[in-house]
């Protein structure tokens, strides 16, 4: 990597996944100085090319503290996220499971273990993203597995099993919990009630299963995404248009024996008028701008 002139803005960025790892405590960071002003800065720093750090946070800061300007290094390659989890996880002393997790959060993998048939195709994407970290990594695909659950089910625990306050088994069995839970019958029906109170109660009545409903429920999801994206398109092929006609001689040049499906009327005009009338209205209660 080629040497880069040294950065004069007061403030260096830190790239997202190099500010997922443990900074230096007091005592190491103020002996990493001690070292840096005696021997000298024998590692650069990394940046990339739009000049967030990548390497050596706790480098530069002990280059501050011993008042020592530190060499950057510019980073040449197109995968600073795995060169960022490379070098700092050979480097750092972590347990597997802070390196599982940091290694997780960093490329936000989820859980590819208990897939139902409606995810086998998902899971089996996310399970060749595991087995790629842990081939980058050298971390098991079982520990992957394992922060990928904590990450989905117990996010709180991430950034303490990152710290290593608390351990990757012990935030993996809370996320177990957490999981069932999730999945169990009267949560499902809950999430039903305040999401569609309608289907939950032909539930109860039993003229439905839970299954059943959530599945009607999914489709109308859908279906109702599906009237608000044409709605949309609908919208934003008609109203700039007649929009950007205000103030022209557009209006003036229309000539009915051009029309293609028929010619424009008053009333034509009367009930379009009706229509921006209604958009307008609708704006207002919506609060768009």
């Amino acid at each position: 990597m080629p040497l880069s002139p040294y950065p004069r803005s007061p403030t260096i960025e830190f790239h997202p996944t190099i500010a997922l790892f443990p900074v230096l405590d007091e005592d190491d960071l103020n002996a990493l100085a001690h070292d840096i002003r005696e021997n000298g800065l024998h590692q650069p720093i990394v940046l990339d090319r739009q000049g967030l750090l990548l390497d050596g946070r706790g480098r530069l800061k002990a280059c501050e503290l011993a008042s020592v300007e530190p060499d950057f290094i510019t980073y040449q390659g197109n995968a600073p996220d795995a060169y960022i989890l490379s070098v700092n996880l050979r480097r750092r002393s972590l347990t597997r499971g802070q390196a599982a997790m940091i290694t997780v959060k960093a490329r936000s993998v989820s859980e590819h273990d208990d897939c139902s048939e409606s995810e086998q195709t998902a899971c089996s994407e996310t399970e060749q993203t595991a087995r790629s970290l842990g081939e980058e990594t050298g971390i098991s695909l079982a520990l992957i597995g394992r922060a990928g659950t904590v990450l989905r089910h117990a996010p709180d625990l991430v950034d303490p099993v990152i710290s290593g306050a608390m351990g990757l088994d012990e935030a993996y069995t809370v996320a177990r919990e957490n999981k069932a839970k999730a999945n169990s019958a009267e949560v499902q029906l809950a999430r039903l009630r305040e999401e569609d109170p309608e289907l939950a109660e032909r539930v109860v009545e039993g003229t439905l299963t839970l299954t059943g409903a959530w599945a009607e429920r999914t489709e109308r999801v859908e279906e109702d995404k599906r009237q608000r994206r044409v709605a949309t398109r609908l919208l934003d092929e008609l109203v700039p248009p007649l929009a950007q006609a205000r103030g022209t001689r557009t209006f003036a040049r229309y000539d009915p024996a051009f029309a293609g499906s028929g010619p424009i009327t008053r009333e034509t005009i009367a009930h379009a008028m009706t229509a921006l009338s209604e958009m307008d209205q609708v704006w207002q209660e919506r609060d768009l701008p």
